[in-house]
């Protein structure tokens, strides 16, 4: 499973030879203060080999999303989130800082919810950090609405969800 390219962007799987590109996206400022240690090349190193087994266990993780020229600009895909207990198939999207502001993450993740309507899934969810507002425009302009408040990954997380194909 791969999303469709979109006018701008186009999607791959991410390896080992994204190593650089991956740590430059993983040690960027985040686009709201949070509170953890910065990351660092090994995180990086754990965040590819996280999404080689998400491709091989689901046929799905998070894509390098980079311009048709090939310029990076960011990651974008599903992985499967364990909320409070329960197996949710998840939109993911980080977006260099330098191109944020300019409608990647919403371009690339409709072709990602596409796609996962395409493949079967029925919900999808984001989630997101109640102070994160950049991302949770990007979760409503998927049509997404706050489903519920969740404890994930040490904090709360504001679980926006919809239903799939959209209108269903």
């Amino acid at each position: 499973m791969l999303p469709e390219p979109t006018a701008r962007l186009r999607f791959r799987p991410m390896t080992m030879a994204d190593l650089d590109d991956v740590t430059a996206l993983l040690t960027a400022p985040d686009p709201v203060p949070v509170d953890r240690p910065a990351r660092t090349p090994d995180d990086a190193v754990r965040w590819i080999e996280w999404q080689e087994r998400n491709y091989a266990k689901h046929d799905f993780g998070l894509w390098v999303v980079e311009t048709h020229d090939g310029v990076l600009v960011g990651d974008c895909g599903l992985t499967v989130q364990d909320v409070e207990g329960t197996a949710e198939v998840e939109v993911g999207y980080h977006v260099l800082p330098a191109l944020r502001r300019r409608g990647h993450a919403v371009e690339a993740a409709t072709a990602v919810r596409d796609c996962a309507a395409a493949h079967g899934v029925t919900h999808l969810v984001a989630l997101v950090r109640p102070d994160n507002t950049p991302s949770q425009g990007v979760a409503r302009a998927l049509g997404m609405e706050v489903e519920w408040t969740a404890y994930v990954h040490g904090g709360d997380a504001l679980v926006f969800g919809c239903r799939l194909p959209l209108g269903s």
